[in-house]
C-alpha cells in the first residue's frame, strides 16, 4: 500500500524534502522516469500531471510568468526514454522541456496555455517496490493572481548561496598569468542550437576545454569555466562566478543558427552602448550587490550611487572590451579561420554586462552554415581556432599593459 503525501492549494512546495526531514528518511538516489506511466492531460479547463518514478525524491513546484509556466524541480531524475510527444496528451499544456538543472538537480518545465494554479499535489510511494507517483492538478487562475504568485521560491537547499564580499584584486603583477573565465554557452535544460549532427551546448563545452588547455599551456593564462559539465547555469550566475573568481577576462562561447540569411564565419560581440545604460539601471535595482564590482561592497549604496559606480567602471572597461574583441578577430583571421563579413558587433547579451571585467561573446561559427558546421565538428579546425583566440589574447594583453602603464604615468 502506498504512502501518500498531499499538499492542497500550494504554488511553492518543498514536498519530499520536508517529508524526509520529518520522517527521518532521505531520498538521495537517482530516480528514473517511467515514461509509460507519465502523462500530462487536460482536466476540464485545467490539467493533470502524472509522473511515474522509480523511487521518491525531493521535489518542489512553482510557477513563472511571461509566458505562464509550471516548473518542477527534482533531486534527481534520469529522463531517459521520455519524449515530449508521448508526455503531452492535451491542449492545456502546450510545450515541455526537461533535463539537468544544476549538478544533482533536474527540472521539468511545462508551458501553460493560460494562467493556472496548483490545486493539489501528491506523491505516492509504494512501501514494497519504492516506486513513486507524483500527481499534480492545475485549475484556471486570474491573470493578475497568477502574476502576483509567480516566481521561484527562495530556499538555501535549492538556491545559490548569497554573494560574499570579495577582497580587492590589488595591483596585478605584470608577469603573472591572467585569469580567463571561459563560458561555454547553454547547458542542461538549455541545449542552444541543434542540428542532426551536433548540439551547441555539447560543442561549446568541448571547445571551451580545448581552448582552456591551449591557454594554460601558453603559460600566460590560467583558466576557469562557468560549467564543466552538461548542466544549467543562469546568466546572472555566470557573471557572478567571474567576479567571485577575480577573473581578468570573460569570454562566452557560442555557435548559433539563423533561420534567415546566409551568415557564416566567426563574430565577436561586445556590450552595446544602449544596453550598457540599461544594464546599470537594472543591476542597481538588485538588493544583493556584493558581486557587482570586484572588491567594492555596494550592498549599502542606494540605486543612484550604485549606477554611478557601475557607469564609472564601464568607462574604463568598455574600451578594453572593444580592444579585446578586435584582437580576437585579428587572431582568428591570422590563423586563416573564416571571419564574418561584419565580425565586430555589439548587443545587449546578459553575459556581457559585467561592469569591471572586459567581456566578449564569440560566435565561433554558425551551425546553420554547412561550411561552418563542417569546420566546427573538425578537431583540427577547432585547434587552429583556439590558437587564433590565444594569439588574440596575447596581443591584447601586451596592448592593455602598455595602455595601463601610460595611464599610471
Amino acid at each position: 500500500m502506498g504512502r501518500l503525501i498531499s499538499f492542497t492549494a500550494l504554488i511553492w512546495l518543498l514536498a519530499a524534502g520536508a517529508w524526509a526531514q520529518n520522517s527521518g528518511s532521505s531520498f538521495t538516489g537517482l530516480a528514473r522516469i517511467d515514461a509509460e506511466t507519465s502523462r500530462v492531460r487536460d482536466a476540464g479547463r485545467g490539467a493533470e500531471v502524472a509522473l511515474g518514478l522509480s523511487q521518491g525524491v525531493p521535489y518542489r513546484l512553482f510557477t513563472l510568468d511571461g509566458p505562464p509556466r509550471l516548473v518542477l524541480d527534482f533531486q534527481e531524475v534520469d529522463w531517459s526514454g521520455l519524449t515530449v510527444q508521448n508526455l503531452l496528451q492535451g491542449e492545456q499544456i502546450t510545450a515541455a522541456q526537461f533535463g539537468t538543472y544544476v549538478p544533482g538537480w533536474s527540472r521539468l518545465v511545462l508551458q501553460l496555455a493560460g494562467p493556472m494554479k496548483v490545486s493539489t499535489a501528491a506523491m505516492t510511494v509504494d512501501q514494497v517496490t519504492a516506486a513513486a507517483r507524483l500527481a499534480v492538478t492545475l485549475e484556471p487562475a486570474a491573470a493578475e493572481d497568477f502574476a502576483a504568485a509567480a516566481g521561484a521560491p527562495q530556499d538555501p537547499r535549492w538556491d545559490l548561496p548569497a554573494p560574499q564580499t570579495m577582497p580587492g584584486k590589488g595591483v596585478r603583477d605584470e608577469n603573472a598569468p591572467l585569469l580567463v573565465m571561459l563560458d561555454p554557452g547553454h547547458g542542461g535544460i538549455d541545449p542552444g542550437a541543434e542540428t542532426e549532427v551536433v548540439v551547441e551546448k555539447h560543442l561549446m563545452l568541448q571547445f571551451a576545454r580545448e581552448l582552456g588547455e591551449a591557454l594554460v599551456r601558453s603559460g600566460q593564462f590560467t583558466v576557469m569555466m562557468t560549467r564543466d559539465g552538461d548542466y544549467f547555469v543562469s546568466l546572472e550566475r555566470r557573471i557572478a562566478m567571474a567576479h567571485q573568481a577575480g577573473a581578468d577576462v570573460f569570454i562566452s562561447l557560442h555557435a548559433d543558427t539563423i533561420s534567415e540569411g546566409r551568415a557564416h564565419g566567426s563574430t565577436v560581440y561586445t556590450l552595446s552602448r544602449e544596453a550598457s545604460d540599461v544594464a546599470s539601471a537594472k543591476l542597481a535595482e538588485r538588493q544583493l550587490r556584493g558581486d557587482l564590482l570586484s572588491g567594492t561592497d555596494l550592498s549599502q549604496a542606494d540605486d543612484k550611487v550604485t549606477a554611478v559606480m557601475l557607469d564609472l567602471a564601464r568607462q574604463e572597461t568598455q574600451p578594453r572590451s572593444d580592444a579585446l574583441a578586435a584582437a580576437l578577430i585579428d587572431g582568428l583571421r591570422g590563423q586563416g579561420r573564416p571571419i564574418n563579413n561584419r565580425p565586430l558587433r555589439s548587443a545587449g547579451f546578459s553575459v556581457l554586462k559585467s561592469a569591471d571585467i572586459p567581456s566578449v561573446l564569440v560566435e565561433i561559427g554558425f551551425l546553420s552554415s554547412t561550411r561552418d558546421l563542417q569546420n566546427l565538428v573538425d578537431p583540427d579546425w577547432r585547434a587552429q581556432a583556439a590558437r587564433g583566440i590565444l594569439n588574440g589574447l596575447i596581443t591584447w594583453r601586451a596592448q592593455d599593459d602598455a595602455r595601463r602603464a601610460l595611464v599610471r604615468q
